[in-house]
């Protein structure tokens, strides 16, 4: 895993020993790490870097414990939309308090004495979940705006329209050929292909129709190849001329 996809991780145990090795472990792996001692100092750390994502709690502190705090983080993280994963370190805990604890949204725990191996394998699967939320996110982002910026120019195209109609009361003739023309056009394609055509008569290009689809960008060139050759059309500016008003 290469060092710049990783995490900064906020250690949280009452007992300084554990809080440095652990801190000096996950450094010896490429972690970033601050370590506090107890509830309040952690969601004020919390709070100052934004970049921490991974937080590494016990259950027993004095004062409110470790479940308390990570339920805090959760509740703060969904609030602003930032990421966090959290795993709990237990000592003598009851099933009842593991199981309440994943309930309440904690990613993983761990037993103590701790097996760091295995904490380092369960911190490096949440490393990797969050890049692939991450990333899930930022394509949902690109489509949400591609569609509003498709909404927009169909709403532009109407209002044309519109004001073409209000400039010309008679009905243009040409109107009912261009759409012979473009219906032509789609019935030679399959409905995926009629699905990128009709992007490309938006104005869209290769990658924001990929992203629009769910495909990659290479599968839609491929497309686009097929759609010049079934329609004998010399180049995509003619299907978006066409497609125009579709």
């Amino acid at each position: 895993m290469k060092a710049d996809s990783l995490k900064k991780i906020l250690i949280v145990d009452d007992e300084p020993i554990i809080t440095e090795e652990l801190s000096e472990y996950f450094d010896d792996h490429g972690y970033q790490c601050l370590c506090c001692h107890e509830h309040d100092t952690a969601i004020s750390m919390y709070r100052k870097h934004k970049d921490i994502s991974i937080v590494l709690s016990d259950f027993h502190m004095p004062g409110k414990d470790g479940l308390v705090l990570l339920k805090s983080l959760l509740e703060m993280s969904r609030h602003s939309a930032r990421p966090l994963k959290t795993i709990l370190f237990t000592g003598q805990s009851e099933k009842e308090d593991i199981i309440n604890a994943l309930r309440c949204g904690i990613s993983d725990y761990h037993a103590k004495p701790l097996d760091m191996e295995e904490l380092l394998t369960s911190v490096e699967k949440l490393n990797s979940e969050l890049s692939q939320e991450s990333g899930s996110q930022q394509i949902e982002q690109i489509t949400a705006k591609l569609n509003h910026l498709s909404k927009c120019m169909d709403e532009l195209r109407e209002d044309i329209s519109q004001l073409n109609n209000n400039d010309n009361p008679i009905p243009d003739k040409n109107q009912a050929h261009e759409n012979e023309q473009a219906s032509e056009l789609l019935e030679k394609l399959s409905p995926r292909q009629q699905a990128v055509a009709r992007l490309i008569g938006k104005g869209m290009t290769n990658y924001q129709i990929a992203v629009a689809l769910g495909l990659s960008e290479n599968t839609i060139k491929l497309y686009v190849s097929q759609i010049l050759r079934l329609t004998n059309m010399k180049n995509r500016t003619q299907i978006a001329l066409t497609l125009a008003n579709q």
